[in-house]
């Protein structure tokens, strides 16, 4: 891909601030925590959901302030203070073996609320589903521990191997119809709690805000199939994913993806990537390790690498990194149930078929390598990497590197040992053709250096 093929992105306004996306983004996250903060003294309701599988839009609907518990806790990890929620929750009872995001929730229940971006309130309603095997057995603790009402959505995924549902078809609508029941029992279950009609009007202008929002973040996306990749997915990236979650739907998080893709795009033109001199291309599976992601993206920059796509921008972002989603604001409740179903097909192919969409964004990408993340306390990401690992070795013969961690707590990272494994990695990529470190590299906007 070149500079060419890519739609140009409108001129600044005129006496427009330049952007700073990582700044930009830190300003919205801390808005949001304030927002919720005030939510109770505003009388406004609140709803625990989770970054996959949410019905987002149907809340927004409502005006419910919406609490990301997966969001709260990696912040714990962010801010170096996850260990002390981790420590109070296995005091509590929980084995070190249980989800640190799980166990960093706990913590924060244990502590009235108490997070360290300000207080969390407890939620009117929780929506849970089966897009992470996790996501009902913690539902289940708010039900316990907050005496909290808990409402779980069926998402129906991909069967198996090579199976794809194409929109419209027979299986696809009969997913759709399964969805949209379901919703319509959630529709009820928040007229009850918020004393209001639900407004289809209002559904569809939360739902062309999010097609505004997924057109410019499938662009931003695009972007970094060019060399240099101008951003770091596994980095840059994860703040660009928790807007996109948490402002899903609102004319922040359009205005944000807007001037996102417009300062990317002046990068790629300018011919500035990431590293200043970038020799590997690579792709990241699995999910960060929150307390040292800043360091491990470190290790592999200085080796001139940069992660050009990673499958946690598809997952995280529930599946909605595609451009065939989005919605019929006509019909907005069918075209929510329509989009819904394709959207958690990928999201959940990402864990049982990994290997399908990885060997695709292999090569969309151009990677040299790809970098699997096994997580201690989350097996649902981790325990079928062995398998995806060997599959790309043997099918397209593709270098890989296998490290563990932890997504947020500190106990489990090993600096020394994860350096040595990286190291070894790019000597590996070194021998098979690719630049050593230090060695000036050729860039160009239509391949790799």
């Amino acid at each position: 891909m070149n500079t060419e093929t890519l739609e140009r992105a409108p001129a600044p306004a005129a006496g427009e601030a330049e952007f700073n996306p990582i700044q930009e983004g830190q300003r919205l996250m801390k808005a949001w925590y304030a927002n919720l903060e005030q939510a109770k003294a505003r009388d406004q309701k609140v709803a625990n959901v989770f970054v996959m599988g949410n019905a987002v839009e149907i809340l927004r609907a409502f005006d419910f302030q919406l609490v990301f518990p997966e969001i709260n806790s990696l912040q714990t990890g962010v801010r170096k203070k996850s260990e002390e929620y981790l420590r109070e929750s296995e005091d509590y009872g929980y084995s070190p073996d249980v989800c640190s995001y799980v166990k960093a929730d706990v913590g924060l229940i244990l502590r009235e609320q108490q997070h360290p971006a300000g207080q969390i309130p407890k939620a009117d309603i929780a929506i849970t589903s089966n897009m992470c095997s996790t996501f009902i057995k913690w539902g289940e603790i708010w039900e316990r521990m907050l005496k909290m009402p808990t409402f779980t959505l069926d998402l129906p995924g991909q069967r198996g191997p090579n199976w794809q549902v194409r929109r419209g078809d027979a299986q696809h609508m009969a997913d759709a119809q399964w969805v949209e029941a379901q919703f319509r029992h959630l529709i009820t279950r928040c007229e009850n709690i918020t004393g209001r009609r639900f407004d289809f009007d209002k559904l569809a202008q939360v739902q062309d805000r999010v097609n505004r929002m997924v057109h410019h973040w499938n662009n931003v996306m695009a972007l970094n199939r060019v060399c240099p990749a101008p951003y770091n997915a596994m980095l840059d990236g994860l703040t660009y994913i928790g807007i996109m979650n948490v402002y899903r739907g609102t004319e922040e998080g359009v205005e944000y993806m807007r001037r996102l893709e417009e300062q990317l795009r002046a990068k790629v033109a300018r011919g500035e990537g990431r590293v200043a001199e970038e020799r590997f291309r690579l792709l990241f599976s699995g999910t960060p390790c929150y307390v040292s992601m800043r360091r491990l993206v470190e290790l592999f920059e200085t080796w001139g690498g940069v992660f050009a796509y990673s499958d946690y921008l598809t997952f995280a972002a529930g599946g909605m990194d595609a451009g065939e989603m989005v919605y019929d604001t006509s019909r907005p409740l069918e075209s929510l149930a329509e989009i819904t179903a394709l959207a958690a097909q990928r999201g959940l192919s990402n864990q049982f078929f990994a290997h399908e969409r990885l060997a695709q964004q292999i090569k969309e990408y151009d990677v040299d390598g790809i970098v699997f993340h096994g997580i201690k306390s989350c097996r649902f990401v981790s325990s079928g990497m062995a398998d995806t690992r060997n599959y790309l070795n043997q099918r397209l013969n593709m270098p890989s590197l296998y490290i563990e961690s932890d997504l947020i707590d500190p106990r489990y990272w090993s600096d020394a040992q994860i350096k040595n494994r990286v190291d070894a990695f790019f000597e590996s990529l070194h021998q098979r053709g690719g630049a050593a470190p230090g060695t000036p590299a050729t860039t160009t906007t239509g391949g790799k250096a």
